[in-house]
């Protein structure tokens, strides 16, 4: 629902074509609506296939969801006697398990349907090793293990232009706005930062508030009861005395669930800590985790074998993350490395306690592990894609 980042919309070798959105259908029980719904994208989405230029290749990118895309690019395929490359983030049929359970039909119909058209791809890609291992074991599809990467422009972001974007989100989002007016009257002021007015610098002024972050899809595979929890957790401790700093939580997002969510938030009453979930423009937001000081993920894979890419972005800004535990995570997330660990909302308060005892000192776990992730250099999005897909299609740079 949000506009593509500039650098896909000014590229010369991509192009967007739009499928509408299915609107309106309230006829029925859900069950029928559902399949009129598959039907009708089915229709959609091949019309669409069928009216671009001959490809080379299909890729299917960021599987889930399946159905109908794989059936579809399938035939598409076979029109245009183009390879079908399938990239396996996930799989739908756990997804919709989290909502109508494992033995529930259209459960096992969509593990049904995964299995027999995921074998008819030429090509498949995967994001981790054990989903790598499962696709073998259990469905006979061989794939190649890519791991998500950032793209090029999730990087810290320099204290100018930090000062920017929170002079121009505190238009929006109060918690963003300097919660006093400065002693210099020719300052300018954020929650965060402040542009002198003797010389036009930008400082981080003593005291500031540190500011957490959040992304989501709002769904049912990310409890964010967990973080409001460790939210309350952490404002006892400065009630009790802990020398911390107040904070700003930013969750950031759309879903189904944001609703429910801002309720719960609507009933707290902090006083060292707000929370805002602001909708950010595509640009903004990897600006916003390459200034924030510290990221939160509740991503629980409903099959156990992807990554969240939420903290591949964090990461790439160099942003230390505590990341809530699931199978494979040690993957991605290394515990007392690049980040923590933890399993309940009581470990995480006490991580959060941890990391900002002595912010905003360059002393203590916070720092180190963001200079961990500024030395390992790992590859950007482009540089790993020629080293692992370019040569899978006899392709050679």
């Amino acid at each position: 629902e949000s506009r593509p980042h500039r650098d896909v919309l000014r590229s010369a070798h991509i192009r967007l074509v739009p499928v509408a959105e299915l609107r309106g259908l309230r006829v029925g029980p859900k069950l029928f609506q559902y399949v009129v719904k598959v039907l009708v994208q089915s229709v959609q989405l091949l019309y669409t296939l069928l009216r671009i230029d001959q490809p080379s290749y299909i890729l299917l990118q960021q599987n889930p969801p399946g159905l109908p895309s794989i059936a579809v690019a399938w035939v598409a395929g076979l029109f245009w006697r183009s390879k079908l490359i399938i990239d396996w983030h996930n799989y739908g049929y756990t997804i919709m398990s989290l909502s109508h359970g494992r033995n529930h039909p259209l459960v096992q119909i969509a593990k049904w349907y995964e299995k027999l058209f995921g074998r008819l791809s030429d090509y498949n890609l995967c994001v981790t090793n054990a989903m790598k291992e499962d696709l073998w074991i259990n469905c006979s599809i061989k794939a190649v293990t890519l791991y998500d990467r950032p793209a090029s422009y999730f990087r810290e972001t320099p204290l100018e232009l930090r000062h920017r974007l929170f002079l121009k989100l505190a238009q929006d989002y109060e918690p963003f706005g300097a919660g006093a007016e400065p002693v210099d009257p020719g300052a300018e002021r954020s929650a965060f930062t402040e542009r002198e007015g003797r010389d036009g610098r930008v400082v981080e002024p003593r005291g500031r508030p540190a500011l957490l972050i959040s992304s989501t899809s709002w769904t049912e595979d990310e409890d964010f009861s967990v973080l409001l929890k460790a939210l309350e957790g952490y404002e006892r401790f400065i009630d009790e005395g802990a020398k911390l700093p107040a904070l700003v939580c930013v969750i950031t997002g759309k879903g189904p669930l944001k609703d429910y969510y801002n309720g719960l938030i609507q009933k707290l009453h902090f006083k060292h800590i707000q929370i805002c979930t602001p909708w950010l423009e595509a640009e903004d937001y990897p600006l916003l985790l390459g200034s924030a000081d510290l990221g939160v993920c509740l991503h629980k894979s409903s099959s156990g074998l992807d990554l969240p890419m939420k903290v591949v972005d964090m990461f790439g800004c160099c942003l230390p993350v505590c990341a809530i535990y699931f199978e494979c995570l040690h993957e991605l997330v290394k515990h007392n490395e690049n980040g923590l660990i933890f399993r309940d909302w009581r470990e995480l308060a006490e991580q959060l306690k941890m990391l900002f005892s002595e912010f905003p000192s360059l002393e203590g776990k916070l720092h180190s592990f963001r200079q961990n992730l500024r030395a390992s250099k790992e590859l950007r999005w482009d540089e790993s894609w020629d080293q692992t897909v370019l040569p899978l299609l006899g392709h050679r740079e």
